[in-house]
Order: C-alpha cells, then sequence, then structure tokens
C-alpha cells in the first residue's frame, strides 16, 4: 500500500530515500534538471537546498511504500500580490519500480487537493516534449500551451524543447 504525506522537514532516514528518488529519477531517463549518471552528492545538495526553501513558496509531499519513499512532488505558490491564485508544480517523481500504477495520478490530487483548499485556481508546470511525463499530463487532462526549443541539454548533449502546460481547477 501507498501513503502519501506532506512534509515540512525530512528526517536522515526520509533525506537518504529522496536522494535514491531523485537518482532513480533521473537514471532512468527523466529530464529534471541532472544528467545521468547522478551523483549522489550532486541529489543530497538538491534535496538540502529544497527542503531548507520548503514554507509558505514550496511545499512538498512524498508517497511511500512499506516505509520506502517511491515518489514526491513539489507546488510553489505563488506570493506575489497580484497572484495568489496561481502556483507552478515542480519535480513529479516517480520510482522505476512504481510506475505504471497511478501514483503519479495520486500525487497530482493531492496537490489539486491542497491546491484548492489554498483559493489557488490555475496550476503551470513544465516537462520534455515528447516524454513519458508529457503523455501524464495530456491524460489528465491539463491544457498543452507550446514549446520552447533548445531548453535543455539530454546526456548526448542535444538541446531538446520543453512544453508548457496549465489546468485550471475550480474552486
Amino acid at each position: 500500500m501507498i501513503s502519501i504525506r506532506r512534509i515540512d522537514q525530512a528526517t536522515p532516514a526520509e533525506r537518504e530515500g529522496l536522494v535514491g528518488l531523485l537518482i532513480d529519477t533521473v537514471d532512468s531517463g527523466a529530464s529534471v534538471g541532472f544528467l545521468a549518471p547522478l551523483a549522489p552528492q550532486a541529489a543530497a545538495e538538491y534535496w538540502r537546498d529544497t527542503l531548507a526553501s520548503l514554507g509558505p513558496g514550496k511545499v512538498l509531499w512524498v508517497a511511500e511504500q512499506e516505509g520506502r519513499i517511491v515518489g514526491s512532488v513539489q507546488l510553489a505558490p505563488s506570493l506575489r500580490e497580484n497572484s495568489p491564485h496561481r502556483a507552478e508544480l515542480q519535480k513529479l517523481f516517480v520510482h522505476s519500480s512504481a510506475r505504471g500504477q497511478g501514483l503519479g495520478s495520486r500525487l497530482l490530487d493531492e496537490v489539486e487537493r491542497f491546491a484548492r483548499s489554498r483559493g489557488i485556481t490555475l496550476l503551470v508546470l513544465d516537462t520534455l516534449a515528447g516524454s513519458k511525463a508529457e503523455a501524464v499530463y495530456l491524460h489528465l487532462q491539463w491544457q498543452r500551451v507550446g514549446e520552447v526549443p533548445g531548453w535543455a541539454k539530454d546526456n548526448d548533449g542535444v538541446l531538446r524543447p520543453t512544453v508548457y502546460f496549465f489546468k485550471t481547477l475550480s474552486p
């Protein structure tokens, strides 16, 4: 059974689980800002910085199965005066061993519930064009806005496009 919970800080074991999740995500081909093979030190540094930034401007959920972290997602609500109604979905990670079981959908449902409870009615995200992640967002009825060419380098040094999505939430 997989459980999902919001965390504001992490124990050493949770940090280790998050590091393993990020390494698996990158090494299995996801374009999330890193290139494979991802060094444990780089993954630990990413999570140290991310965990330190949690608060009003960033929220983190983890998914656990039998005490092991198998997924996570972040939401960055806008703190600007003219946009308290929007937030950016960031870094949806699902461990390769847990893919195909609806975990990404469950994590996104949790984010949407939270967003609605805070009066957020517009979510945005970007992801690698042509990726499995793009197909997931399309399946979950996110609206594709457009594509930016040459956004990020892949492991072969090829510049790949990113695609932007939005989703409007009913209050």
